[in-house]
């Protein structure tokens, strides 16, 4: 008899409160299945024979006496959190679905029952916190199995289970992303048979879902199975539009798709950061629309970074993705992607390091992660080279900083001492005057100090005819 261990004070008090009111309870989904491969988890799923908002309320009071116990009547579930801990009660269920609905028809059933409605056989273990047999494991799908062989594959009729709820189809890539496995082939294949079936699905579930593949180590393992599965064009198009090479005279072009997916990949290796590895995949999302053949130069796309900033917006409204700071801050990163690059390539001078300070701001290491990982050359010599050249534009960005102080800066000239200093009412001078004293900042012409921008201030004022005040 397999078992699992179960010594944390929450499952000693499970028993206590599942032995008062007489229900048989379980642990099931996935803290057993990341207790089996080691994977840490505080997330922890319960279900009994009887009343899950029931059993959850004893469990409260008997771990603290003013612990809130949220619950949802309709569905019979209820849930809380302590210390960290995230405790969900729910009780066993047979479940049946409409055909234009993922609302399932829920009644009363058997931890069987409850199995049995389950996405994936690793999800359907469960083990048991009874006094008679406590830890013991169920695993009536062979799911213990799969877990060993890295497989994930439906415990029912694959195309049942993903027409009941067709955002079982974005679990199994995501959990073939985050655990490195393998979807079997006759999964895959429902996949395939049901792509169509995710438009009855809400757009938050999809992005969530989609962001827990983005977060995965290798993300690229379910960009890639999105792909093969046909998924892809109807959650994110415009990803899916990336994919071909065009040819011309016999002159083709990178595969902007796989391209996407190595720098995602790259990033990965460095950054849990879900913004920046958002910024990978829309990088050069403006590809297809600034895609030209010029004789001569072959396959060009420019100013597709600035149709990217302007995509940007669209997808993250589209995606129901947040439209406040994290989308500027990817927005800026995309259209400054290319920046970097050129300085890298040439002789750096001061004037440019200050202009990259001044437009990335804070972001700065943000961007040179991105630009690093946007080598994607097969040829070893030349992602050696580009790399020691960024090396170089590091060092001298800190060198920079250190002495201008440039990242975020203001000018220490504003618009109101410009006013006070030629009597002007709001007018365009003052704006041209401001803009020429900034320039002059970075390109290294005067110190970022007052004196020396006051001075440059009255020059450029007497330039224009304007009468300095007295």
């Amino acid at each position: 008899m397999e078992k699992i261990e179960l010594n944390h004070i929450i499952f000693q008090k499970v028993k206590e409160a599942a032995t008062s009111l007489g229900l048989d309870t379980y642990v099931v989904g996935g803290y057993v299945r990341d207790q089996l491969i080691g994977r840490k988890s505080k997330d922890i799923d319960f279900v009994c024979v009887g009343s899950g908002i029931e059993l959850a309320r004893k469990v409260a009071s008997l771990l603290s006496p003013n612990l809130k116990v949220n619950f949802f009547k309709t569905y019979g579930t209820a849930q809380f959190v302590w210390e960290g801990w995230e405790l969900e009660f729910v009780g066993a269920r047979k479940e049946s679905y409409r055909k234009d609905s993922r609302n399932p028809l829920i009644e009363e059933g058997s931890l069987t029952d409850d199995q049995n409605r389950r996405d994936f056989t690793i999800n359907t273990l469960a083990a048991s916190v009874n006094v008679d047999d406590f830890g013991k494991i169920i695993d009536p799908f062979n799911g213990i199995e799969d877990l060993k062989n890295g497989i994930i594959q439906t415990p029912l009729n694959p195309d049942i289970t993903f027409s009941d709820d067709p955002l079982r189809m974005m679990r199994a890539i995501r959990f073939a992303s985050q655990l490195n496995f393998t979807v079997a082939e006759p999964t895959l294949k429902a996949i395939e048979r049901n792509k169509e079936r995710i438009g009855i699905i809400t757009q938050e579930r999809i992005t969530t879902e989609l962001n827990k593949i983005i977060l995965a180590k290798k993300p690229s393992i379910g960009f890639l199975l999105l792909d093969q599965t046909g998924l892809l064009p109807f959650i994110f198009q415009e990803l899916s539009e990336l994919k071909g090479v065009d040819y011309f005279k016999n002159q083709g072009h990178k595969d902007n798709f796989y391209h996407t997916l190595q720098v995602l990949d790259n990033l990965s290796e460095n950054t849990e950061h879900l913004w920046l590895r958002w910024s990978a995949i829309l990088h050069d999302i403006g590809k297809p629309k600034s895609k030209r053949f010029e004789e001569g130069n072959g396959w060009t796309f420019h100013g597709h970074e600035v149709i990217g900033e302007r995509m940007t917006q669209n997808i993250f409204k589209k995606l129901k993705l947040p439209l406040n700071q994290e989308m500027k801050y990817v927005q800026k990163l995309v259209r400054l992607h290319l920046r970097p690059i050129p300085i890298a390539r040439d002789e750096i001078s001061d004037s440019a390091i200050r202009r990259l300070l001044f437009d990335a701001g804070d972001d700065i290491d943000d961007l040179m992660m991105l630009c690093e990982a946007d080598i994607t050359s097969k040829n070893e010599s030349k992602v050696k080279r580009i790399l020691a050249n960024f090396q170089i534009v590091r060092t001298k960005l800190r060198e920079i900083e250190e002495k201008d102080h440039i990242r975020n800066f203001e000018p220490p000239i504003s618009g109101e001492l410009i006013m006070q200093a030629f009597d002007l009412k709001p007018c365009k001078e003052i704006g041209i005057i401001k803009n020429q004293i900034k320039d002059a900042i970075l390109d290294g012409d005067i110190p970022n100090e007052l004196n020396a921008a006051q001075k440059l201030m009255f020059q450029l004022g007497e330039k224009m005819g304007l009468k300095k005040v007295v």
